[in-house]
């Protein structure tokens, strides 16, 4: 129970896809100027991680090891196809703002890694509580980098208006910069600075 939890727990914190091994920045470059598109792509690659994870788990006693990342590609694909369905049918208008990320998901280096690293050895159960895990630990640092960078660029939060309209009569202007790409890492950094001066462990294993 205890192996369990902390396939779930680790990947939030101490060994985070993101501020720690430094994977699928580009999603935090790419789709966190809005709230929403972020919590979607999120969603979008909980689904995909923890279920490919399932499947080449399921799979992995079977498949040849000349021929492993093309099956795992495939496996990504058909999962990401069938997200990018669901996304067109039922939230056409944030499927147009995050465009061919989706499609991206297929070539995330998260999802690749935990295949090749953790769900080719192991059994399906392990398998998918790491990847629920990881895309925890993905989705957390996407929510919080798109937070500031839309409340400070925008002023709104979700789309919905935070900062009061008087303020903006009294000269107050968004901050234009949080809306380019570089803030994305700048915020970014500022997460693991955060997350580092609260977590002495980390500083430690360096």
């Amino acid at each position: 129970m205890g192996k369990n939890l902390k396939l779930i727990t680790d990947p939030i914190n101490l060994n985070n896809p993101i501020t720690i091994q430094v994977l699928g920045i580009c999603s935090a470059l790419a789709v966190t100027v809005k709230l929403m598109p972020a919590i979607v792509m999120s969603i979008s690659v909980l689904f995909v991680m923890s279920f490919a994870n399932v499947i080449i788990s399921l799979l992995r006693n079977t498949i040849p090891s000349r021929i492993r990342i093309i099956v795992q590609l495939v496996v990504i694909a058909a999962l990401v196809i069938l997200v990018d369905q669901v996304l067109k049918a039922y939230v056409y208008n944030i499927s147009k703002q995050l465009s061919v990320f989706v499609g991206l998901i297929i070539t995330n280096c998260i999802i690749m890694g935990r295949l090749e690293a953790f769900a080719l050895g192991n059994k399906p159960l392990p398998a998918f509580l790491d990847g629920i895990g990881n895309a925890a630990g993905y989705a957390i640092i996407m929510i919080i980098v798109a937070f500031f960078r839309e409340f400070f660029g925008s002023g709104t939060i979700a789309e919905i208006q935070i900062i009061p309209q008087g303020f903006y009569d009294l000269g107050y202007f968004d901050n234009g910069l949080m809306i380019l790409p570089p803030m994305a890492l700048i915020v970014v950094g500022i997460v693991i600075w955060v997350q580092r001066a609260r977590t002495p462990e980390l500083v430690e294993e360096n």
